[in-house]
Order: C-alpha cells, then sequence, then structure tokens
C-alpha cells in the first residue's frame, strides 16, 4: 500500500516581515471532506503496515488489560458522615461511584453508575463531581465528545432522579455553597476554550437567570472556583503562567460580593486554604521555590504575611495540608519528594522515610481536619502504588492497599535505579531506570525506551506501571529523563526549561540518550524515544536535531506547530501559554521559536521510524498539527523508515474513555516498538 500524499495548497504566512509557505495549512478545516479523507487513508495505512502484527496486538492488549484486576475498588475516605469511593466491576469501562453511611459495614448506596451513563456512546468521560452539603444531591459534569466541554447535572440521592436543571457548555469545574441550593461553576470561551468566567446557579431556576459573578478579561488569565478544606469559603482562582490572583466569599452567604485576597502582580504565585482565622498560602513571594505564609481573613494583603515555613534555597514546597494538630507539607529536595509533619505545639517535626533510590510519594485525600491521621501514597519503578495512613503521632503507617498485579508480580526480578547525565552547560540531569534483572545485557544491546515530558513545570514522577512490565518482561529497559522545563530539581529547573530557554529542553533529552549509550544500557540501533503533548514538540525537536540518535521514536498528540498555533489567538491555549512559550509577535520569541518548531524545521534528509497519534477532537493540540506534520515529512523525508499516523476520530487529548478502551491504543504503540526490534512474530 502506498503512503497517502496530501494536497499541497500554499498558504504564505508573513510575520515581521518574514515569510513562511505553509502547504497544508488547509488541514485546519475541520468539516473539509478532503480533511476527513486524508485521516481516514492515513488510519488506513498504518492499519495496513502493522496489518501482520494484528494477532500480536490482540494478545498484548489482553496481556496488558490482564494484570489489572477487574473488581477492584479505590480506598474509602471519610467525610461528612460518609465513606465515600469508586469501585470497578469485572467486564466494565467507567467507574461506580458509591458511599456508605458513618460504617463500612454498612450497606452500599450507589451513587453514578457511569457504565449505564456511557451505554451506547462512543465517548463518555464525567469530570467534576461534587455532594451538597446536607448529602442530598450530587452535581456532576459529563463530557460527550472529549473536546473537555461537559454538561453539569444534578441527581437527588434520595430518590435516584435526576433534576431537571442542567447547565451545558460548561468546564466540568463546579463547587456548592454552603445552602445546598447554591452552585459556582465556571465556562469557557465557545472559541478558545479557556475558562474565563464563573456564575451562580440556584436549583429550579432557569440557567438563562444563572447571575455572572466574575469574568476573566485577561487573555492570559483563565480561572476556576473550588471550597476550601474547611468549607467555609469559596475561592475564585485567577491564573497565568506567571500571577495568581484569588477572591473569596463566606460560602454560608453566596449572593455576597467576592473580596480579593491580594490583587495580582506579575511574577507572584499563590494559593490558598482556610484554618482558624487565617489564610495559609503557598506562594513564590521573594521565594523562587515558594514557602508557607498566614494572612488573618480581616486583611489577607501581602503586606500582611507572616512566613509559617520559610524559603529554602534548595527545597521546593510543592503542596501542604492543614490538620487541627498539625502542618504537612510535601516538598522535593535532590529531585525527591519528601512528606514532613510539624506539630503546631511547636515540638519537633519529622518526615516520612522511603526507601527506594528513586520513587514517587504524594500527600492524598484527606478530607477531615480534626485526626491524627495522615493518609498518603506511594510508589516506584518497582514498587506498586500503595495508599498508607500515618498516624503522626505515633509515627506508625498502616499499608491499606497496595495496587495488585494480577498473575502475579515479584519485585526482586526488577532493578530500578537513578543515575546522571551532563547537559552542554554542564548541568547535571537525573534520569530514573528500570529493568529485569535477568534480560539486561549490559553490553549495550538491550533496547531502550526514554521518556519525557518537560514543560509547565510538570515533574515527571518514577512511577509503577503494570502495563509497562510488557516492556520490561520482553528485555526492554525503560528510562525517565527528568529535563529541564520540569520542577524535578525545583522552580530553577522550569525557569531554565521555557521560554528564550526552552532549548535547554531538548539538550537535556539529547544528552540522556547519549549517556545512556555511553554507559552501555542502550545503542542507537535499540535507542528509541516517547513523548506527549508537550512531549511531542520534545520528539519534533529532538528528531530534527539528532535524527541519527533514535531508531525510533512515538509522539502522541504532539505539539509540533509551534509558530503558527501561538500566532492564531482563537486557538484553545494559546493566549493562555505566552509566558510559557514566548509571545511571537515579538519578533525575538518568533525567531527564537522558529528555530526550534518542529514542523516549521522538517528537511530533506533522513529520519528515525516514527509513530504519530492524534484526536480528532483534542481541544489542546487541534489535530492538524500532528497531521500536517506528519504530511510534511511524507514529502520532504529522503528514508524508507516507517512514518505512521493514528488518528482517534471519536476522541480528544486524552486518547479514548474508559480504562481498557485506551489500552489498544497503547498495544499498538508497544507492537511499533516490538516491530522493530523484530520481537513480534
Amino acid at each position: 500500500m502506498k503512503s497517502p500524499i496530501a494536497a499541497k495548497k500554499p498558504e504564505i504566512i508573513e510575520t515581521h516581515g518574514h515569510q513562511r509557505i505553509d502547504n497544508y495549512f488547509w488541514m485546519r478545516e475541520r468539516e473539509n471532506p478532503a480533511v476527513i479523507e486524508y485521516l481516514n487513508e492515513e488510519n488506513a495505512f498504518l492499519k495496513e503496515n502493522l496489518k501482520h502484527t494484528e494477532e500480536f496486538q490482540k494478545a498484548l492488549f489482553e496481556e496488558i488489560k490482564g494484570r489489572i484486576k477487574e473488581d477492584d475498588q479505590s480506598v474509602p475516605y471519610f467525610k461528612s458522615g460518609y465513606y465515600w469511593y469508586a469501585r470497578y466491576e469485572k467486564g466494565s469501562e467507567y467507574p461506580i461511584y458509591c458511599r456508605k453511611a458513618n460504617s463500612l459495614d454498612h450497606p452500599e448506596e450507589i451513587l453514578l453508575d457511569v457504565n449505564k451513563l456511557a451505554e451506547g456512546k462512543s465517548y463518555y468521560q464525567v469530570g467534576g463531581t461534587s455532594s451538597s452539603p446536607n448529602q442530598h444531591l450530587l452535581a456532576f459534569a459529563a463530557d460527550e465528545v472529549g473536546r473537555r466541554i461537559y454538561t453539569i447535572y444534578f441527581k437527588d440521592l434520595s430518590t435516584g432522579e435526576l433534576l431537571e436543571d442542567t447547565i451545558p457548555n460548561v468546564t466540568g469545574n463546579l463547587t456548592w455553597a454552603s445552602d445546598n441550593q447554591t452552585i459556582f461553576y465556571s465556562k469557557q470561551d465557545p472559541e478558545t476554550l479557556r475558562a474565563h468566567q464563573i456564575y451562580r446557579h440556584v436549583l429550579g431556576t432557569p440557567v438563562e437567570e444563572d447571575r455572572l459573578v466574575f469574568e476573566e478579561t485577561d487573555d492570559e488569565f483563565s480561572c476556576h472556583v473550588v471550597s476550601t478544606k474547611s468549607e467555609e469559603y469559596i475561592f475564585i482562582h485567577s491564573e497565568s503562567t506567571i500571577s495568581s490572583e484569588i477572591r473569596f466569599i463566606k460560602s454560608d452567604q453566596p449572593n455576597g460580593d467576592f473580596q480579593l485576597l491580594q490583587p495580582r502582580v506579575p511574577h507572584l504565585e499563590y494559593a490558598a486554604d482556610h484554618y482558624d482565622d487565617y489564610f495559609w498560602i503557598r506562594t513564590n513571594d521573594q521565594a523562587q521555590n515558594f514557602k508557607v505564609v498566614k494572612a488573618p481573613i480581616s486583611s489577607p494583603s501581602i503586606e500582611h504575611w507572616e512566613d509559617v515555613i520559610p524559603h529554602r534555597e534548595h527545597v521546593l514546597l510543592e503542596d501542604f495540608e492543614l490538620f487541627s494538630h498539625y502542618l504537612v507539607t510535601q516538598e522535593r529536595s535532590n529531585g525527591l519528594v519528601q512528606i514532613l509533619i510539624k506539630p503546631w505545639d511547636g515540638s519537633p517535626g519529622h518526615q516520612l522515610e522511603f526507601d527506594d533510590e528513586t520513587y514517587t510519594a504524594w500527600i492524598s485525600t484527606n478530607p477531615e481536619f480534626n485526626t491524627e491521621t495522615l493518609r498518603f501514597g506511594y510508589n516506584s519503578l518497582v514498587s506498586p502504588s500503595s495508599i498508607y495512613d500515618y498516624h503522626m503521632a505515633l509515627q506508625t503507617k498502616t499499608l491499606l492497599k497496595q495496587q495488585e498485579v494480577v498473575g502475579g508480580y515479584d519485585q526482586s526480578h526488577y532493578h530500578s535505579a537513578r543515575i546522571w547525565a551532563k547537559a552542554p552547560d554542564g548541568v547535571m540531569v537525573p534520569i530514573s531506570l528500570v529493568y529485569k534483572k535477568e534480560l539486561f545485557r549490559p553490553d549495550g544491546s538491550s533496547p531502550l525506551l526514554l521518556y519525557a515530558y518537560g514543560s509547565y513545570g510538570f515533574s515527571t514522577e518514577a512511577y509503577f506501571s503494570s502495563s509497562r512490565l510488557s516492556l520490561l518482561d520482553r528485555g526492554f529497559v525503560f528510562a525517565i529523563a527528568h529535563i529541564r522545563g520540569g520542577e524535578d530539581m525545583g522552580r530553577h529547573w522550569y525557569e531554565d526549561g521555557k521560554m528564550l530557554k526552552k532549548k535547554n529542553t531538548f539538550t537535556d533529552f539529547i544528552a540522556c540518550a547519549e549517556h545512556l549509550i555511553e554507559e552501555k544500557y542502550t545503542s542507537t540501533p535499540h535507542l528509541y524515544a516517547m513523548g506527549g503533548s508537550a512531549g511531542g514538540l520534545l520528539m519534533g525537536a529532538v528528531m530534527n536535531m539528532r535524527p541519527d540518535l533514535f531508531h525510533g521514536l512515538i509522539a502522541s498528540v504532539p505539539f509540533v506547530d509551534v509558530v503558527s498555533t501561538m500566532l492564531d489567538e482563537s486557538i484553545p491555549l494559546t493566549t493562555g501559554e505566552f509566558q510559557e512559550w514566548g509571545n511571537p509577535k515579538d519578533k525575538e520569541y518568533y525567531d527564537y521559536m522558529l528555530s526550534y518548531s518542529p514542523y516549521d524545521n522538517v528537511t530533506a534528509k533522513d529520519y528515525p521510524n516514527l509513530l504519530v497519534t492524534s484526536g480528532l477532537h483534542d481541544s489542546q493540540v487541534q489535530y492538524w498539527e500532528p497531521t500536517k506534520w506528519v504530511a510534511k515529512l511524507r514529502e520532504l523525508k529522503t528514508d524508507n523508515n516507517l512514518l505512521l499516523l493514528h488518528t482517534n476520530m471519536d476522541a480528544g487529548h486524552g486518547g479514548a474513555s474508559g480504562r481498557f478502551n485506551a489500552l489498544k491504543e497503547l498495544a499498538m504503540e508497544y507492537t511499533f516498538l516490538f516491530h522493530l526490534e523484530k520481537i513480534v512474530p
């Protein structure tokens, strides 16, 4: 089967006196039948090229699915007189949300069976869910397309019936006031999908009468609404990449006017919670790695902020949790998470101890104030995800649940480690890796998949994956490059990998790949790379910079048409990301972004084997970006390596809905790697 050839319709785009010719600009015409025809042709081409692996893919899907406990349940947490949890039934794709009154021995009450709601639909996703303070009503948001445009529904939990109230075309973000009748929710701009409005709805009234209580007019900001842990206050958060602003009202005064906590200031970020007579605030005010301060509710602006946990140069303060007798912080030092407990009475604090060389830990669900128990989570590349209760006074922990790997899993057969690669500027970049001991070959002949993200300050955690065992058990090494652009090593790690320093992200990744080769973990004929979204941008950039370094790459929903997207303020996310990538209307940023934009830098040369995935309804990376990129690569590349594009015609940025459907795409991606390694039968 011949590869699809896309029609070329030159579009001249002139910026700062510089002209770019985009032959595939027309592909953004979503309603154009020629676009759909081309996407279908690419899907058919992929299917034909991987036809000999179809049985293997099916078997691999069943293998991956088979490790997942189908009749599973989350660990219940106690709040407002109920134990809350979600469970799955054997053969079901979607969760069932449940609760039990007062005791786990009491009868189960099913709040929401998403399987029934999803019947007959190719896509269904429940977003925000929230019970009313009196626990009589449930509000939930559902998306039936995958574009993250939700409808809010209300369910009477005593009768099981849905109320007539429905609120369409919203973000899915919602919270109740304490009167059990009022709900606040956020709406997005219908074109850009930027969350920019907060509305107030009173049950039983027409949605057309909902009052707009806040509108974010700055295109670089988005907004959402939340309740404090105490449920005494409702916050409206306005946020850009570099600035924050919070407004608040008492939850029992939903008709009141929102007050400013602290007006927005460029480069001042903060988030708050409430306890007693204070707002407790995590902020970067004169604190690059953040600190915790408190402010009296009566006068909460910055001049009244008092340090509680001061700034530390080498410790990133990621999160905190308030209890009646303790302040708990989640911090990151030397790239690893630490959880610290600080008693309010001034007695010595302490931190939790973890054993693995590379791991991740997190503060879990802790809705209660008056408790000695902290719930936290832990896993590593070799340790399945676990939930613990930790008694903060006795300093003892109880394992509540560890992820079950159906069919058995012996941690002793696998080895994880953390090593360091030197970037071109001398910075040391951590790499977390794992492999099966008996299959690893220390002569450089082992296949290795190197994964990274490296944007938005998101730290890439060393986490356990039962699906990944299908790679490890076939001899693959799996490695994570903790490159700049994330916050893995602190706030400076992020700031040194964005804007006019973005190329550090790419050169860090290349340095990690080269180091893995030098240390004989793998070699170029067996080296593969994978990244999605902004990580897909990473794949495109490094493929242009060092196409000789990799045998194959997987780019999932890749952000590759950087300049054109950031020039178009009608596209979702664009205006909110000027402080991440820069605004190309400024020539300095235009020139810099143009120098690395994957689509703009495709040239006539040999490229590695490449699998690209996309979603037709993607609200974050529009489907035309990966589609144009593949078309241009087909036109210009000089090799005979595989170039495959798979577009999910029924889903968006997150792929297929349901817990098992997405595994079919993962099985296809793994099969692509196994095919290149000649592992597929």
